[in-house]
C-alpha cells in the first residue's frame, strides 16, 4: 500500500510539471480574433494576455463604436483562449490522474 501511495504521489508530482509547462506553452499560443467587418483586430495568448489590438483609423472618431467593438470582439477572443486554454489544460490532467476511487468523473 505504501508503494502505491509513493506512486500516485510521484504520478501527482509528474502531472504538476506537466500543468506547469502546458501553461508556460499557452503563453506561446496566439489567438486572433476581428470584427466582422475587420475594422478592429485583437491577438492574445492562450492564456488571455492581450498581446495586439489594432483599430481602424475610422472607428478612433467615434468612442461609442469603438467601445461596442472592443466589448464584442475581445469577448470573442477571450471565449476562444479560454476553450483552447481548458482543453489543453484538461488533457494533460486527465492523461496524469491516478486511478483514485471517485475521481473517474475526470477521466
Amino acid at each position: 500500500m505504501f508503494g502505491d501511495m509513493m506512486n500516485m504521489m510521484g504520478k501527482l508530482k509528474e502531472t504538476q510539471k506537466k500543468v506547469e509547462d502546458t501553461k508556460k506553452r499557452l503563453d506561446t499560443v496566439l489567438i486572433d480574433e476581428k470584427s466582422t467587418d475587420e475594422r478592429l483586430k485583437i491577438t492574445l495568448t492562450a492564456n488571455r494576455t492581450i498581446k495586439s489590438i489594432t483599430i481602424d483609423e475610422d472607428l478612433l472618431k467615434n468612442k461609442e463604436e469603438l467601445e461596442d467593438y472592443l466589448i464584442l470582439t475581445l469577448n470573442k477572443a477571450i471565449e476562444k483562449a479560454t476553450k483552447v486554454n481548458e482543453a489543453e489544460l484538461a488533457a494533460v490532467a486527465k492523461e496524469g490522474l491516478p486511478d483514485i476511487p471517485g475521481m473517474d468523473m475526470f477521466k
